[in-house]
């Protein structure tokens, strides 16, 4: 059976699987050791992404935005990996142990608690766009597809009707989406979230008076927050 020698003493362990995926483990003499494992997620365009339970409202503006963004509120660390690795998506999770386990292509630790700064990490490491834009269902994550006003007419009010030329359905749950006069708040807070930051002021000056970043609800209360104009 072939064998993988620890780096810090030379100590051979049987590669009998245990490295799988980029599984890593500590050696007696106290180095970690491993081996590194290419998925294909950094080679993917568009880029996809699984996030861990801890990144649900990260996963929805993601979706917002219209990547395609896994995310399931129960799921062990080992099936994080096994599912993204086989699927060339960028794992993200805020489990700091995670990260350090698991030498797997793609896996990304974030480390900040609010979503919108989850998703300029992010922006940090994968090439972000706003190209996709409120193309793909927040809480089913499958791209929206083309919804005749008269086929959802019960769904959707009849201003709605009168005045949005274009209605978009999710094919999953059935939800309907239109451009509503948030989408445009949405959008501003989407770019801020993806600009690149701001240079910081040499010391003894102060900063611009600009006015603060937009905030938002970054989870709004319910299982499918960020709906641009959406009617249930």
């Amino acid at each position: 059976m072939p064998t993988l020698p620890c780096p810090g003493c030379g100590r051979p362990y049987p590669d009998d699987g245990r490295f799988a995926l980029g599984r890593t483990l500590i050696c007696a003499c106290g180095t970690r050791m491993g081996r590194r494992v290419e998925t294909g997620a950094a080679a993917a365009d568009p880029p996809r992404f699984l996030a861990d339970s801890m990144l649900g409202g990260l996963a929805r503006w993601l979706r917002v935005l219209g990547y395609d963004a896994a995310w399931e509120a129960e799921i062990a660390d080992a099936e994080l990996v096994r599912r993204g690795a086989g699927e060339g998506r960028w794992i993200l999770t805020r489990d700091r142990a995670l990260a350090e386990e698991w030498w797997t292509e793609g896996l990304l630790r974030v480390r900040s608690d609010d979503p919108l700064e989850q998703l300029r990490e992010v922006a940090g490491v994968v090439p972000l766009s706003e190209r996709g834009i409120f193309s793909r269902c927040t809480r089913c994550n499958l791209p929206l597809e083309g919804a005749p006003a008269e086929a959802v007419a019960a769904r959707v009010p009849v201003p709605v009707r009168a005045e949005q030329p274009e209605l978009r359905g999710c094919p999953g749950c059935g939800r309907v989406y239109w451009e509503g006069s948030h989408t445009a708040r949405m959008r501003r807070i989407v770019a801020r979230a993806l600009a690149p930051a701001a240079p910081q002021a040499p010391p003894g000056e102060h900063p611009s008076c600009d006015p603060p970043p937009e905030s938002g609800a970054p989870e709004p209360p319910g299982p499918s927050p960020l709906r641009p104009g959406e009617h249930g």
